[in-house]
């Protein structure tokens, strides 16, 4: 199922303040779009009509915040079923969503909630990864998720678990290396070993976003509303040579400046790669 991995380049999350200078003035600067899936996953109306134009100049891939692929919940069919209705849409060239958990029942918490790495958890997850992929037919990708504490129950290194995920369902990852950070620096772990002991072939895409430093600077949030931090392309450079060039996006979704300023930020993951390629030939 797996394939090669498509490369597609530096992109950036499509956000609404965007739309007007996007449609004005096409920037060849931006190589594609992700989408949060959710603000499309509509009947029609102003949403889709600006998808259906993004997606005439621009691939554009899908982010899902919703699945829930952790939750203990009954797997939610009709989410399913408006996912793929806007998969055929918009013909992403991948699909991803969050290793986490959003709701406890039939309520949808708003939030991405982590679980023990645990070998039960492993199974759980797992058996709802082969379900919803075979409800798509395509694999999905998996994002690492930034998180503020640890369950005393989990007996398996996070890098360790999301290797053994993507063994056990043919998944994909969407490695954020913000997240990377943020969690590795919150729990006291090495982010470049962590990188480092991810399986290559399973990164088909990188996050790279801000963060802030909350609680007197003892704990990092990933709040995606700053531009990325020096550490962050420190470690972005790091994932470049492990893993080759890998299709980026820069997200924001708070602070939103200027389509410009993050164009920018795009030129420069473009110089990070191309001095990371070059370190390693």
């Amino acid at each position: 199922m797996m394939g090669s991995r498509p490369y597609l380049g530096f992109g950036l999350g499509l956000r609404s303040e965007h739309y007007q200078a996007i449609f004005e003035n096409k920037p060849d600067t931006i190589d594609w779009f992700e989408i949060i899936s959710e603000n499309f996953m509509v009947d029609g109306g102003k949403p889709l009509y600006h998808l259906d134009r993004i997606r005439a100049d621009y691939p554009v891939v899908m982010h899902g915040v919703s699945l829930s692929i952790a939750g203990n919940h009954p797997i939610d069919f009709d989410y399913l079923d408006r996912l793929q209705r806007l998969i055929d849409r918009a013909q992403p060239e991948w699909v991803s969503d969050h290793l986490a958990w959003t709701r406890g029942s039939a309520h949808n918490l708003h939030d991405l909630l982590p679980v023990p790495y645990t070998e039960d958890m492993l199974a759980h997850i797992s058996e709802r990864v082969l379900r919803v992929q075979d409800y798509l037919k395509r694999p999905l990708l998996l994002e690492n998720p930034s998180t503020y504490a640890s369950f005393i129950q989990s007996t398996l290194p996070e890098y360790e678990f999301l290797n053994a995920l993507c063994r056990q369902t043919d998944c994909l990852l969407m490695l954020d290396i913000n997240n990377v950070f943020v969690s590795c620096e919150n729990h006291g772990w090495d982010a470049y070993d962590y990188i480092a002991r991810i399986d290559a072939e399973r990164v088909w895409q990188h996050h790279l976003a801000g963060h802030t430093y909350s609680y007197a600077g003892k704990i990092i949030i990933d709040t995606h509303d700053m531009p990325v931090r020096e550490p962050v392309w420190d470690l972005y450079a790091h994932a470049v040579k492990c893993f080759g060039k890998v299709s980026t996006i820069i997200e924001r979704d708070d602070n939103i400046p200027d389509l410009q300023e993050l164009i920018e930020e795009l030129d420069r993951a473009r110089r990070v790669q191309k001095d990371a390629l070059r370190i390693t030939r």
